[in-house]
C-alpha cells in the first residue's frame, strides 16, 4: 500500500491527507454536486458570415 501524502488542498487550502495530490474530500463532494446539474442545449442552424465563400474547387465545373 502507498503511504498517504500530507498537503494543502489546492482549492480551499485546508490540510489534507490522500494517496494522490488533489482536492480534499470535502471539496470533491461539493464539486460533484456542481457537476451533476444537467442543462438543455438547443440546436442552432449554421448561418455563415458574409465573408465566407464556398470552396472554389467544389464549385468548378
Amino acid at each position: 500500500m502507498v503511504d498517504s501524502l500530507s498537503f494543502n488542498c489546492p482549492r480551499c487550502d485546508a490540510l489534507a491527507e490522500a494517496e494522490f495530490y488533489g482536492p480534499c474530500p470535502t471539496c470533491v463532494a461539493s464539486l460533484r454536486l456542481v457537476g451533476g446539474v444537467a442543462m438543455e442545449v438547443s440546436e442552432v442552424a449554421y448561418d455563415p458570415k458574409m465573408n465566407v465563400t464556398p470552396n472554389f474547387v467544389a464549385t468548378k465545373d
